[in-house]
């Protein structure tokens, strides 16, 4: 079974009670959720998820062990809009921003470089925009300009030029065909560091999914719907992610930089949020989950 990264971390600083309200914006198959419901008998858990294969899994899983919580069809972008509908403030809201394993796994979902699969990378598979419509409809400014913002892929230039050359003798439309376009793409000992189709993979996917526009928006949303004393737990898999969080919890905890020579600071231009947390994987963890070698949490939690 797919074993979420950071587990025990995240419940350690989610700092659960029986009666909290939780919200877990990232169900995927439910490896989070089933140990945060086995902690909240009198409480209640809301869980967020696009992906009907794992919303299909994660009910089997969740019913189980208890009735008090719901799954919510949703994009989380939709955090505020959904939850007003059904609650006030919660204790605590849960971000894994990583594709889950069986998404990876899944050949027919077209994530991995690894596996022929049709160029997918959907999250929500009724979506009707893909990957393939980026790899061949993108213009070679808007290829490249993704490439470098969302994959820091130095050979950007390079691998676009190629990516183009290619669909115009004929459309693009498997993962270990893109794969081998890039590969062909890049210096020699840029292929032997590590599998060069990775960045632009990943870029690829950012880009389907809207990822980073997503996540600003529904963290900034999460953190208006926490109480005080609730916590907000983030756990990221790449540097953009993670940047943006970071400068997210540092604007929202720290004092206005005019206000800090000030001798005392009123009470109403104090921050409303403090940073507990900003953890990797235990070198325990990164032994039997390879996948959490590039996972970090951070934590924040509101104080007024």
């Amino acid at each position: 079974m797919h074993k979420s990264v950071l587990l025990d971390e995240c419940i350690h600083y989610l700092n659960l009670k029986d009666d909290s309200v939780i919200v877990d914006c990232t169900l995927g198959y439910g490896g989070h959720s089933s140990e945060i419901l086995k902690r909240i008998p009198n409480g209640f858990l809301y869980a967020f998820d696009q992906d009907l294969d794992a919303i299909n899994s994660s009910q089997k899983r969740l019913s189980e062990l208890a009735s008090n919580y719901e799954i919510i069809k949703s994009n989380f972008v939709n955090l505020r809009k959904e939850l007003t509908k059904r609650t006030d403030l919660v204790d605590g809201i849960l971000y894994d921003l990583g594709v889950s394993s069986p998404q990876l796994d899944e050949d027919e979902r077209g994530f991995s470089f690894h596996k022929d699969a049709r160029l997918d990378m959907r999250m929500d598979k009724s979506s009707p925009f893909s990957a393939y419509d980026v790899v061949n409809t993108y213009s070679y400014e808007e290829l490249t300009n993704i490439l470098y913002k969302y994959g820091e892929e130095k050979y950007a230039s390079s691998i676009v030029k190629n990516i183009i050359k290619k669909r115009e003798i004929k459309p693009i439309e498997t993962t270990l065909e893109l794969a081998e376009i890039i590969k062909e793409s890049v210096p020699e000992k840029y292929r032997r560091d590590k599998h060069p189709a990775r960045k632009t993979f990943q870029a690829i996917r950012i880009e389907v999914n809207h990822e980073l526009d997503v996540f600003e928006t529904s963290i900034k949303d999460a953190l208006d719907l926490i109480k005080v004393g609730g916590r907000v737990c983030v756990i990221t898999f790449h540097s953009l992610e993670d940047r943006m969080c970071k400068q997210i919890f540092k604007e929202v905890s720290e004092v206005d930089k005019l206000l800090r020579k000030l001798p005392i600071i009123p009470e109403d231009k104090m921050p409303k949020f403090k940073v507990i947390a900003n953890i990797s994987p235990s070198l325990e963890e990164l032994e039997f989950n390879n996948r959490a070698r590039s996972a970090r949490l951070r934590v924040i939690e509101r104080v007024r």
